[in-house]
């Protein structure tokens, strides 16, 4: 049985597309695109899921201002009522209250565009560039109350260069979460990352002897 995902977007939902694309491709795929949500009602991924055929729904933040519990009450209703058993956020720019994650304890995933735990937060390319790391990239984590934060499900690396900007740097990094966020999707979805406590286990994943090394002579 596919488990029933909802990804959560604000904007133009890039990861989102990546999700949908990979769950439509492989008929084996343990997970099923059921629903895309935006707190914003013209976000640009909802035009793009409807031609993916995936449903969508509007769940606007704004006009309950400050009240994030009353939002997540009514986020929750339209959750409940698609049967969503996982969330997937992909580029959601609202916080969620401590009572919302904890409902959702190990069901909702989220990715940031560095190797956490360093460069949480705004800004994590020119973090990256002013710290002088040779190696940056993506994580997919389980999400907590606190931001950015969470056992780790999947990572992945890139070459940070000398001539990088923010801006290269970051399209470098995109490309990699579009592959690795789905991925970390089947994972949890076919039950093969398994939570222990603050850290998320993946015993039947094959070893990697694989090596980035940066920079090269």
């Amino acid at each position: 049985m596919k488990r029933r995902v909802a990804i959560l977007i604000s904007g133009r939902g890039s990861n989102m597309a990546a999700l949908i694309q990979a769950a439509a491709a492989d008929q084996a795929f343990p997970a099923e695109i059921a629903l895309v949500i935006s707190n914003v009602a013209g976000a640009g991924g909802l035009s793009i899921a409807q031609q993916n055929g995936v449903p969508t729904a509007v769940v606007e933040s704004k006009p309950f201002g400050k009240d994030r519990l009353a939002f997540e009450a009514k986020l929750q209703e339209v959750l409940d009522a698609h049967g969503i058993e996982l969330i997937c956020l992909g580029g959601f720019m609202r916080l969620l209250t401590a009572e919302f994650v904890e409902r959702w304890h190990g069901r909702i995933l989220n990715i940031h565009p560095s190797l956490l735990p360093s460069f949480p937060g705004l800004d994590p390319h020119g973090q990256a560039l002013r710290a002088g790391v040779k190696l940056s990239g993506a994580t997919v984590h389980f999400v907590i109350a606190a931001t950015d934060a969470g056992p780790i499900v999947m990572q992945g690396a890139v070459e940070v260069r000398h001539d990088d900007s923010a801006d290269t740097l970051a399209a470098r990094v995109l490309t990699l979460e579009h592959r690795i966020y789905p991925e970390a999707l089947r994972l949890v979805a076919s039950g093969a990352a398994v939570l222990d406590g603050d850290y998320c286990h993946t015993p039947s994943a094959k070893p990697c002897d694989a090596v980035l090394i940066a920079p090269l002579r």
